[in-house]
């Protein structure tokens, strides 16, 4: 279902919202919410899925069997915090950046956060709007670049192919930022597109975080953490500073597997597709896997009318 004409190009969260809710009367969806699937296998006999969900308000077990299923929960799943020495004896404050909801609560303190994603930089903007004394750990390479290159390069992908898009794109971003690495901030010889689609590992979509970085009022820190003692972390460049708060922006990791009991005819040990792209969208009796392709919303889009295709073929043969 398209947007009207009159949808603007970034779409706020109201927007979205209102979309979402006119799709799903659009067409007729039903979502059953507040339900936790707890496990799902092939049934040989009736040759169905069997998904066992608890009914989280009612506390009760519900089950359903279906012809098809689909895994449409995203590469993300399960917030990952990396193992650390003295971590668990760390003195302040400990989250990840999936239960982060504003900076106001940390105002005049000390805060770091590990992780220089989408989630790290946007969460370290909002630290310091707050009046945080904010530091971001910076160790890998990382592209920078605006929402409306990003919006022009999946464009461009539509008419040629990956590494014209990426030099395109990252000459566009150098004229736009400049040399970051003075600040900590070094780009990948890769492009933004190239290592979409080889790690499924996306660009920073700046929202204003390298100029708070550029002025001093964000400190970057350009490297790993080696331990921790009380409040004081050290770091593998020998810089050594305490902080009240860490946040860990280090990403997540795919959850399908302790739920879905017969994974092996879609995934691998890793929950990731084990067929390769393109084929990657389809496993064996009738299981698919939606969003998985480490290719942002464009493989989502394909995925998607990849099994909506299939499942429609199957059910005109049956």
């Amino acid at each position: 279902m398209p947007h009207p004409p009159s949808a603007p190009t970034f779409l706020s969260k109201e927007n979205f919202i209102q979309y979402i809710d006119k799709y799903v009367a659009h067409f007729n969806i039903k979502p059953l919410y507040n339900r936790l699937v707890e496990s799902s296998m092939y049934d040989e006999v009736g040759k169905k899925w069997r998904v066992e969900a608890k009914n989280a308000k009612q506390g009760t077990m519900e089950i359903d069997a279906a012809k098809f299923l689909v895994i449409a929960t995203g590469e993300n799943s399960e917030a990952y915090i990396p193992e650390l020495s003295g971590l668990k004896n760390f003195k302040g404050e400990i989250l990840h950046s999936k239960y982060y909801k504003s900076g106001s609560k940390y105002a005049s303190k000390e805060v770091l956060v590990v992780g220089c994603g989408n989630s790290g930089m946007e969460i370290a903007y909002d630290l310091n709007d707050y009046g945080v004394y904010t530091s971001i750990l910076i160790r890998n390479e990382v592209h920078v670049v605006t929402k409306e290159l990003v919006y022009q390069g999946m464009h461009m992908l539509n008419h040629f192919p990956i590494p014209v898009v990426d030099t395109i794109i990252t000459f566009m971003a150098n004229r736009e930022y400049g040399d970051l690495s003075e600040y900590g901030i070094c780009r990948p010889k890769e492009g933004v597109f190239s290592i979409k689609r080889k790690t499924g590992r996306s660009s920073v979509i700046d929202v204003g975080t390298i100029r708070k970085i550029k002025e001093g009022a964000i400190k970057v820190i350009p490297s790993e953490m080696v331990r921790i003692e009380n409040k004081k972390v050290t770091f593998k460049n020998n810089v050594e500073k305490e902080f009240d708060v860490i946040v860990f922006a280090t990403g997540y990791k795919s959850a399908v597997n302790k739920w879905l009991k017969d994974y092996k005819y879609a995934l691998n040990e890793d929950g990731m597709p084990k067929n390769n792209f393109p084929h990657h969208w389809k496993g064996d009796h009738r299981l698919y896997c939606a969003g998985l392709s480490r290719s942002g919303l464009q493989g989502v889009k394909m995925d998607a009318e990849a099994i909506a295709n299939d499942i429609n073929q199957t059910l005109k043969l049956s």
